[in-house]
């Protein structure tokens, strides 16, 4: 896990090393173990290092026959492809997997991408043939961001990389922060800040050094075209591939634990890791002095005592909110997808006390179908299909008699599921996924006028479509959990990327090892989503893994903030104090009045609040600060 800058220069213009050096800088926390910087004429690259696979080589950049590479997160098949590469002829000078993934790439080219089981975003510049390969890993585990000027291209792991070099401008893409307001996050390859792109997950970028073309393709895309097998088979090779998964994963020259909430998808990886780790594992949970709601460590402790881990805790306060908010909103280079953001980073203050690698459950709702409004759509189906006796997906669907044994996972969701039947009942599948999704409702109102004027909702949902209607497949469940895994899973990556790198500590997520992500999808939809149950293959899986009372639970609760409840003490005022500033008045964004009623009667969970919140602070951070 490392940070990563690169610049090409047009002309054969020679790199500003003082540019670099302060795009290196500016990331010093994703790396604080070493640092280097390669410059050859028009092309230059820095590479900030944490050290977690060879600690005494594996230096950065490296080079060898010509290729230098910087490269940023884990193969966990590293060993595996060493020995393959060795008995190709390769000889390594390390031990580390950087030198793999050089060596593999000078063996096989960019095609290198399809071997590597990881975590990844690299550089590399081929002196031979005069480019500069930027690569991302399948899922987008690892950030890349990039900008083209007319006289140069840069790349860097965060935003803040690419405004550090002094010749990018910090200026609001409003089109994105539409996106923002609809969904918490930006769909596609843009970002808040103007002409600031993502190297979309599983993309491969070519930039030709002589006149800066530029070519991208895409190298991976989860299929969902079934396999006819039966269910046992499907079970028996998905429990294989994340044991082996949890195998991989712990593979490091350093200490790692695990993050711990008490839910299914951590409590599992904790499991199987801790199985396979030297001595007990250390757990790191975190909850709230605000009531049960707001507190799963009990469940958490459980867990850690049936697989003998360690236990650790943390509680952040009101005052933890106030002080870490605008630090926070830094962090992430764009406003985050829902308040959990603040837990976590407090989770992985305290693993980084202990530990230098985490593994997490991150990915368990996207891949094996965990969120709620799966039910509500479902139930739709089944009504629309009972009442009208059609059958719209065939053997895809969901019966209404089967689903009503888990219509209490939404005990909790009533104001959604009152929002969700208020309008456009039985419409079309695209249209009523867009509305379990769109967030728009009840934000668009803390806006103003011209804001909500040119607001165009159908333009959102054109681009919601585009990723919606996957082509290989006409089942409902697979186009959600497809939707949710290419755009709503970024954006909870980010965080985990964030937060983490934040404290130099490395988090990896088990249950996104691309072999279980693909055989996942190719399983029969009826058969993942078995009666409208959640999760249901995981279910299965782990019902001799886990402690009976962790896989009967309905009570998800995704580490929920008190925003509410602290409307009244020092976070009220501090929120007040940003949302009632003449800064924030003045951007003729906001509606004063609405801010104010916000502000004193936000629902439970704050999203609203949360959502206005961290775009004004994003505003001071980044726009204002550079003005």
């Amino acid at each position: 896990m490392c940070g990563i800058a690169g610049v090409i220069e047009a002309g054969g213009r020679p790199v500003d090393r003082d540019a670099l050096e302060r795009m290196s800088a500016s990331i010093a926390h994703r790396g604080p173990d070493g640092q280097g910087t390669h410059v050859d004429g028009p092309v230059g690259l820095a590479h900030r290092r944490l050290s977690i696979i060879d600690l005494a080589g594996g230096a950065q950049p490296m080079t060898a026959d010509g290729v230098t590479i910087v490269f940023n997160g884990e193969i966990y098949n590293y060993i595996e492809l060493r020995d393959e590469l060795r008995g190709r002829g390769h000889c390594f000078e390390t031990a580390s997997d950087t030198e793999v993934v050089l060596r593999g790439y000078i063996e096989r080219g960019p095609d290198v991408v399809r071997d590597l089981n990881g975590m990844f975003a690299f550089l590399i510049h081929d002196r031979r043939r005069g480019r500069v390969l930027a690569a991302r890993d399948r899922l987008g585990i690892k950030p890349m961001y990039w900008w083209r000027g007319p006289d140069r291209v840069l790349f860097g792991s965060e935003v803040k990389a690419l405004l550090a070099h002094g010749g990018v401008p910090a200026e609001p893409d409003l089109d994105s922060i539409k996106d923002y307001v609809t969904f918490q996050y930006v769909i596609g390859e843009g970002t808040l800040f103007r002409d600031v792109y993502k190297l979309l997950p599983g993309h491969l970028m070519t930039v030709d050094v002589a006149d800066l073309s530029v070519r991208t393709v895409r190298w991976w895309d989860p299929s969902f075209v079934v396999e006819g097998r039966p269910e046992h088979e499907y079970m028996d090779d998905v429990a294989a591939l994340l044991v082996d998964a949890a195998r991989l994963q712990v593979r490091s020259d350093v200490p790692v634990g695990a993050h711990l909430s008490g839910g299914l998808d951590s409590s599992l990886v904790t499991m199987l890791a801790s199985r396979v780790v030297d001595g007990p594992i250390r757990v790191f949970t975190g909850a709230f002095d605000n009531g049960p709601e707001f507190d799963e460590s009990p469940h958490a402790r459980e867990v850690a005592e049936a697989c003998g881990a360690l236990y650790h805790e943390v509680r952040p306060t009101e005052d933890d909110f106030v002080d870490w908010m605008p630090r926070l909103v830094r962090a992430m280079d764009e406003p985050a997808a829902g308040p959990g953001l603040f837990p976590q980073y407090a989770v992985s203050r305290l693993a980084a006390r202990h530990v230098k690698v985490v593994l997490g459950g991150q990915g368990g709702d996207e891949v094996f179908g965990g969120y709620a409004r799966y039910i509500v759509a479902y139930l739709e189906q089944a009504l629309k299909g009972a009442v009208n006796e059609t059958n719209d997906e065939g053997e895809h669907i969901v019966s209404l008699v089967s689903i009503l044994p888990n219509l209490p996972y939404l005990k909790a969701y009533v104001p959604m599921l009152r929002e969700f039947f208020w309008d456009g009942v039985f419409g079309p599948m695209d249209r009523r996924y867009f509305r379990l999704v769109d967030r728009s409702g009840g934000a668009l109102s803390c806006f103003s006028d011209d804001f909500r004027a040119a607001f165009e909702p159908e333009s959102r949902f054109a681009r919601f479509q585009t990723v919606f209607n996957h082509p290989d497949t006409l089942s409902f469940y697979n186009r959600m959990t497809h939707y949710d895994l290419v755009a709503n899973l970024p954006a909870l990556l980010q965080v985990e990327d964030r937060v983490s790198m934040a404290v130099s500590l490395e988090s990896r997520v088990p249950l996104l090892d691309h072999r279980v992500v693909e055989m996942v999808a190719r399983m029969p939809p009826a058969m993942k989503f078995k009666g409208g149950q959640l999760k249901y293959v995981l279910r299965e899986l782990v019902r001799e893994v886990l402690p009976p009372s962790i896989v009967a639970r309905k009570d998800k609760m995704g580490f929920p903030v008190p925003l509410h409840l602290w409307g009244r003490g020092r976070a009220g005022a501090f929120i007040r104090d940003v949302l009632g500033s003449a800064r924030c008045r003045g951007r003729g964004m906001f509606d004063a009045a609405e801010l104010d009623r916000l502000v004193d009667n936000e629902a439970a969970f704050g999203r609203r609040l949360w959502g206005v919140l961290n775009l004004e602070l994003w505003f001071r951070e980044f726009i204002d600060a550079a003005a």
